[in-house]
């Protein structure tokens, strides 16, 4: 079973930067407004040339809608997203979170596997967590295409 509109978000160990660095989803997705999209794979072509860039070129416009933060979370180690949020310039804009374990993923219950990809993966997902409950999900319908998810579709509706 899926998280659904009114669920809270689980706890779950994701990493930021480093593996060292780790940081509790429940905690840091538990306060205020957060927008919260998953992605199946860092430096993937719709995820590097569409959906992460448009987000990361909207986020005032999200921010102007009260969002307090925005948040990108992938399978994949913490030096990856972190390489990846510096070479697509979302330092300051989009918070990049590595789920290694794809544990935030199962807990979510937005896991999928993917042999292309390396194995299990995320689900292209965007969400809105307002105080620790997701008050709005999109989930794309074949779990990686970019409609619902994208950053001009999902805040468009915030």
């Amino acid at each position: 079973m899926s998280i659904q509109i009114g669920d809270a978000i689980p706890s779950a160990t994701l990493h930021e930067g480093n593996p060292g660095t780790k940081v509790n989803s429940a905690e840091a997705l538990g306060s205020g407004k957060v927008l919260v999209f998953g992605v199946p794979g860092a430096f993937t072509p719709g995820c590097s040339n569409t959906h992460l860039p448009g987000y990361i070129n909207n986020t005032d416009k999200i921010k102007g809608k009260g969002v307090d933060q925005v948040v990108c979370v992938s399978v994949n180690d913490a030096f990856v997203m972190k390489a990846w949020g510096e070479a697509q310039g979302a330092e300051g804009k989009v918070r990049m979170l590595a789920d290694p374990q794809a544990e935030f993923a199962k807990a979510l219950g937005l896991d999928v596997e993917a042999a292309a990809l390396g194995g299990t993966r995320s689900k292209r997902f965007a969400m809105l967590v307002d105080n620790g409950t997701v008050s709005q999900l999109e989930v794309e319908p074949d779990g990686f295409g970019l409609s619902c998810t994208l950053a001009e579709s999902f805040v468009d509706n915030l």
